[in-house]
């Protein structure tokens, strides 16, 4: 597939060499907006989900708004948002509920961390979410240069057990808080409790009976599979 040049000048921005574009079958969409990309608000769906958008502010490993976030929402692609909709909907049933970190991520907040990655003087954030690392490893497994979040088809979440009557709702213990890079967080990491691995198996059950697929060095992570768009990155800002 040919890319079009704005989306090689991008991904070359953000750390990729031309020859490795050439194997890559990726294409920059021209959406500007999220109409436009086919990209929706989570809360179109689900008025009272959980969320929790950690780019858009400073609680999160970067330490500062991430570029392209504009307000804390969790935009989608309509068939993936139907999808968590039903997740969600099937775990209300039970007492249980999702609780948002991230959705789609325009590729220019991905090219904010990597930019942050480069910038090993800033230590800010270490004792949080990358304690027994060195930060120039964090490129790589942990941070991409290229996200499957641009894609629009990928979510950070966790769950919450909530009340009989819907309120009262308390985060599940699964081990690590979200974006800690640490074999802790591998979604089958053997030293956290049994407890915590339960509730990671219960996330990734409800996940995957709706088509989700977990990326097993983080527990919160899971992309819909097959995606809607999978050979498309979006730059569309979260507004």
């Amino acid at each position: 597939m040919r890319r079009p040049l704005a989306a090689i000048a991008l991904l070359a921005a953000i750390g990729w060499s031309t020859a490795s574009l050439a194997d890559q079958p990726l294409a920059l969409s021209p959406a500007k907006t999220a109409a436009a990309a086919n990209l929706v608000d989570i809360r179109t769906l689900v008025p009272d989900i959980a969320e929790d958008i950690r780019y858009a502010g400073h609680d999160n490993f970067v330490g500062t708004p991430v570029d392209g976030y504009l307000a804390p929402k969790c935009l989608l692609l309509r068939p993936v948002a139907e999808a968590l909709a039903r997740v969600e909907r099937e775990l209300r049933a039970r007492q249980l509920r999702l609780k948002i970190w991230d959705c789609y991520r325009p590729a220019r907040a991905v090219a904010h961390f990597v930019r942050w990655a480069h910038d090993l003087a800033d230590q800010r954030t270490k004792p949080q979410h990358y304690p027994t690392l060195d930060k120039s490893k964090l490129l790589g497994d942990y941070i991409a240069p290229v996200s499957g979040h641009s894609r629009g088809a990928t979510i950070d979440l966790t769950l919450e057990r909530c009340a009989a009557d819907g309120t009262r709702c308390e985060p599940l213990d699964m081990g690590t808080d979200f974006d800690f890079f640490d074999v802790r967080a591998h979604t089958d990491a053997p030293d956290v409790t049994a407890s915590q691995h339960a509730n990671r198996l219960l996330l990734r059950d409800a996940m995957q009976r709706e088509g989700f697929r977990n990326y097993p060095m983080e527990w919160w992570h899971y992309t819909l599979v097959p995606e809607p768009t999978p050979h498309t990155l979006y730059d569309v800002p979260v507004q």
